[in-house]
């Protein structure tokens, strides 16, 4: 399933916001003309947001490069020249943060300056993505990727003029990236950064279950870059990057430290996509709690020796009566009923 498309800024609230920013900073606007601009501002926060933008990129004003202004003029001047021939917008006056016409005619430098930042900042695709528990979704982006979104999974897709970004909320998934060299895809999992131009990868975020609260990232195809982020910016810089190639996994902790690259399991990078979850050497709880991520399986285990022991096998999500029915025969366990459910027992 999806959910609706995150809501982007108004490009209509932007036409006006500019429009009494050149106003204001052209010249004979006189106490009166304040007022009413005051007024506006006070309508509606989204009014004061449209015009705070502004002002922020007004400060990088000596900031800008030449060859910026340049493209962005040169922009805004096919933008305007489309408009008078075609009065429906087109694809790509969509892509574009909608100035007025009068504005820019007005200030062609100064308009293009001020709206430099903001339109480089601007989404052109946002959506997000979710999987209920049991079922998974493929989802074929814009660029044509694609993500395979496995059980109970949350992702949120922002594609920007420059870059490519989807964060993974929760569960995990496998990204099959388009190539661009000229928009890098970032995915942000926890406290990393998967960075990569084209590839196949998966990546892992189950920060809701015990003993998992890291990420996990393992490369089928291509190369990617590992790398820590944070709130603490000087800790995330001075980190080390890893690179994987194909067949090549790490895994980062809760805090972002990455662990030697090692080679990933022969069962793949994602065998859930196969139904199969496989195990190695894994804590009982630990697989029950993975089971539990696809179904109700109605076991319980109340006794912390019997969590603690290890279980190795391959099994699939969606029949956890062969796990219940396998089981007894991976570890030293018995089932009995208990109020409604099965408690595994040591044997």
């Amino acid at each position: 399933m999806t959910s609706p498309q995150r809501v982007l800024p108004d490009p209509g609230l932007d036409d006006e916001a500019l429009d009494w920013f050149v106003r204001r900073t052209g010249g004979g606007f006189g106490a009166g003309d304040e007022a009413v601009f005051q007024a506006w501002l006070e309508a509606d926060a989204g009014h004061r947001s449209a015009y705070a933008r502004l002002q922020d990129d007004g400060a990088a004003i000596d900031r800008l490069p030449a060859a910026g202004l340049r493209i962005l003029r040169a922009n805004l001047k096919a933008d305007l020249a489309a408009e008078r021939a075609d009065a429906r917008p087109s694809r790509r006056r969509f892509l574009v943060p909608a100035f007025s016409a009068a504005a820019v005619a007005a200030v062609a430098g100064v308009a293009g300056v001020m709206g430099w930042n903001h339109w480089q900042a601007q989404p052109v695709f946002a959506q997000d993505f979710s999987t209920p528990r049991g079922q998974q979704l493929q989802v074929r982006l814009p660029d044509d990727s694609y993500l395979r979104l496995d059980t109970a999974t949350r992702v949120q897709v922002t594609y920007y003029r420059q870059r490519r970004e989807v964060k993974l909320v929760a569960g995990q998934a496998v990204f099959s990236v388009h190539g661009d060299a000229a928009r890098p895809f970032d995915v942000l999992a926890g406290p990393l950064r998967i960075t990569v131009v084209g590839t196949r990868f998966s990546v892992r975020h189950t920060p809701g279950l015990p003993g998992d609260d890291g990420v996990r990232v393992a490369v089928e195809e291509g190369r990617v870059r590992v790398r820590r982020v944070g709130a603490d910016a000087s800790a995330a810089a001075s980190a080390k990057a890893l690179d994987l190639s194909a067949g090549q996994q790490t895994v980062g902790d809760a805090h972002g430290v990455l662990a030697p690259v090692s080679p990933i399991s022969t069962a793949g990078i994602a065998p859930w996509r196969d139904n199969r979850l496989s195990f190695d050497n894994a804590q009982l709880d630990q697989v029950l709690a993975e089971l539990e991520r696809y179904g109700d399986t109605r076991l319980v285990i109340r006794d912390a020796a019997v969590a603690s022991l290890r279980v190795t096998g391959t099994f699939n999500p969606a029949r956890p009566d062969s796990f219940i029915r396998v089981l007894p025969q991976a570890a030293p366990v018995r089932l009995r009923d208990a109020d409604g459910a099965m408690e595994i027992v040591r044997r």
